[in-house]
């Protein structure tokens, strides 16, 4: 069966504006710290936090290391994201 498709200008999505890289990449901006928890290992526990990445829904935060975060983005320690009480 064919049906014949007419354009209608309210049914384009306008698309976001995203810098690509020559190798096909973006940067990520971590936008909050969603929770925290600490992985308890045999001999160490590695203190983690949920990222909410820019341009990603909340089903998409991912749990990353802390230390990796603080040396990644050092902006991000002013306190009010990473929500330290002794920065």
């Amino acid at each position: 069966m064919c049906f014949m498709c007419r354009s209608d200008p309210s049914h384009v999505i306008s698309p976001v504006e995203i810098e690509i890289q020559h190798d096909m990449t973006y940067n990520e901006e971590p936008i909050r710290i969603l929770a925290r928890k600490v992985k308890e290992l045999r001999n160490k526990s590695i203190a983690l936090v949920k990222v909410l990445w820019q341009r990603h829904g909340v089903e998409e935060a991912t749990w990353e290391p802390k230390e990796a975060m603080r040396k990644q983005y050092p902006n991000l320690l002013s306190g009010k994201i990473f929500g330290d009480e002794n920065p």
